[in-house]
């Protein structure tokens, strides 16, 4: 037996390396993950509200994720946006420093995942995030269903994450498959996620806010699993981490509304910001510490608070909920309806409560 071509590495010669993540535990540095959701529903916003997080070298949500790294450079490479029309608007509204964003000319040859182009462009940039948008577009003819074919793919992409310490996010369509696991609803063979070490899955929670969304760490093979992540899309403000949610896959991926009558969540979410801070302002510790008693998730609180208009104001050590007392009490009042939903409590009592709360308020 001719043992001539064989090698072996000894693990007692390896040194052992810590993970680096860009955000974690969701997204890892050297690493493939996977952002996969139904179209429409914010998986492309909300990764260059990464990127343009990582452009500036700040933190990435109120969570974390890239707060000790200085600007970094990005390459985004899309084959379902126009960059003039759709990307750099976008980049711009999330406040991209877009001289770090870079895409790869695809006017004379298309991209595929083995194209040497990738990991040239990482290496020429020092880019720390590389997205391919959508993962359908980049297969270069092979056949996604088919193991044979995409498995040489994700190795190959693999070894460029690796070798180039750069986070590889793939952005991908889910099928529809009603009823299946999540991580069998992206399009393709189960070896696509079976490469990528987290898998995230984007949906709709349209049971608070037409505009709000989340998603889900369905798959993390190298840390325990994060907690859902909430963001908001507005036309007017546009992008918004609301941070950690309640939610199930199950939830995320229905996509339809509550068929229970009366107000949304999110309604009676602004209706408890109203009554609390129709007598003055309150520190958020305070409002948060309320909420949670009464039942109403942090993210479905922020995105309440945005759309009211309320302010986050600085005072000493501690941050306060700031809204104009006429306009407080004034929609308050006009809230009854929607306040009587929660707890059976209308707006009178519970304005009567807050008298009697211990909470902080200020004298202005």
């Amino acid at each position: 037996m001719n043992m001539d071509n064989l090698k072996l590495i000894n693990m007692g010669d390896v040194v052992a390396e810590q993970i680096k993540y860009l955000w974690y535990p969701y997204i890892a540095y050297g690493k493939i993950t996977i952002v996969q959701g139904d179209p429409g529903d914010g998986k492309t916003t909300m990764m260059l509200a990464i990127a343009a997080a990582l452009t500036n070298g700040e933190n990435i949500s109120e969570s974390g994720g890239n707060a000790a790294l200085p600007p970094s450079n990005v390459i985004f490479q899309t084959a379902e946006d126009g960059l003039a029309d759709t990307i750099k608007p976008r980049l711009e509204q999330l406040g991209a420093d877009c001289t770090r964003v870079d895409v790869i000319d695809e006017e004379d040859k298309t991209l595929s995942l083995v194209d040497e182009r990738i990991e040239q462009s990482i290496i020429k940039t020092g880019a720390k995030l590389f997205i391919l948008d959508p993962l359908q577009a980049y297969m270069g003819g092979a056949d996604m269903n088919g193991t044979g074919g995409v498995r040489p793919l994700m190795k190959r992409l693999a070894a460029v994450a690796d070798s180039t310490s750069a986070a590889i996010v793939l952005i991908g369509h889910l099928n529809k498959s009603g009823g299946s696991k999540s991580i069998y609803r992206g399009l393709g063979s189960i070896d696509i996620p079976a490469a990528a070490r987290s898998v995230l899955t984007v949906g709709k929670l349209v049971n608070v806010d037409e505009n709000m969304r989340a998603f889900i760490q369905t798959k993390s093979n190298l840390a325990p699993t994060g907690k859902p992540q909430a963001f908001g899309l507005d036309p007017i403000s546009g992008f918004t981490w609301l941070g950690d949610c309640e939610v199930t896959i199950d939830e995320l991926l229905d996509g339809k509304k509550s068929d229970k009558g009366g107000a949304s969540q999110l309604d009676l979410a602004k209706a408890f910001i109203k009554g609390l801070l129709a007598q003055g302002d309150v520190t958020a510790k305070i409002v948060f510490a309320k909420a949670d008693g009464a039942g109403f998730p942090e993210a479905t609180m922020k995105r309440a608070k945005s759309d009211l208009g309320v302010k986050s104001v600085k005072r000493g050590n501690e941050w306060f909920w700031v809204m104009e007392q006429v306009q407080g009490y004034q929609a308050a009042q006009e809230s009854q309806s929607v306040q009587e939903q929660i707890g059976g409590a209308d707006i009178a009592d519970t304005l009567d409560t807050l008298d009697t709360l211990p909470c902080e308020r200020s004298v202005m």
